[in-house]
């Protein structure tokens, strides 16, 4: 048991990201921005990787093999539906990306939207809501101060008539 202690990491950098290391290995890789929880059981499975081990106690190894099933599942026989990225536009192929990498390709989809003026980059470009949302009442944030309500006299109180 003293074994363990000493070879035990309160926090594991895994994909660019610090993961706790009190937690189970598939509910700490949720933390990592783009893996959900599917995504993060196909990854132990793929390695053969107990889900409920605490993150903590991997080794170096382990941690490594996570980083490379990370950057490239196709390799560790992970389907190709359960990736983020299918099909991208610019080279065509399937990919998963993570962290700071999806935030740059949502910036960059969102803008080439814009650009070519299609419906939701125009959407996009007004503010308003992109997938088909009512906005009778809803985003009221987006339509400036408009106050809402009745307004009453200066002099009026509750409880005169």
């Amino acid at each position: 048991m003293e074994e363990k202690k000493d070879n035990f990491r309160h926090f594991v950098r895994i994909g660019n990201t610090d993961l706790e290391g009190n937690k189970n290995i598939a509910n700490a890789l949720r933390k990592i921005k783009g893996v959900g929880f599917q995504f993060a059981n196909a990854i132990c499975n793929s390695i053969g990787l107990d889900t409920n081990k605490k993150t903590g106690y991997l080794s170096s190894d382990i941690v490594k093999k996570v980083d490379s099933v990370l950057k490239d599942p196709l390799k560790f026989n992970i389907p190709a539906w359960m990736l983020n990225r299918k099909k991208d536009p610019e080279t065509g192929e399937n990919k998963h990306l993570v962290t700071a990498d999806l935030d740059l390709t949502k910036d960059n989809d969102i803008k080439m939207m814009k650009k070519i003026r299609c419906y939701k980059g125009l959407r996009h470009m007004r503010g308003l809501p992109v997938r088909g949302q009512k906005t009778k009442n809803n985003f009221r944030r987006n339509k400036g101060k408009v106050s809402l309500g009745v307004k009453r006299k200066a002099g009026a109180k509750a409880g005169k008539v």
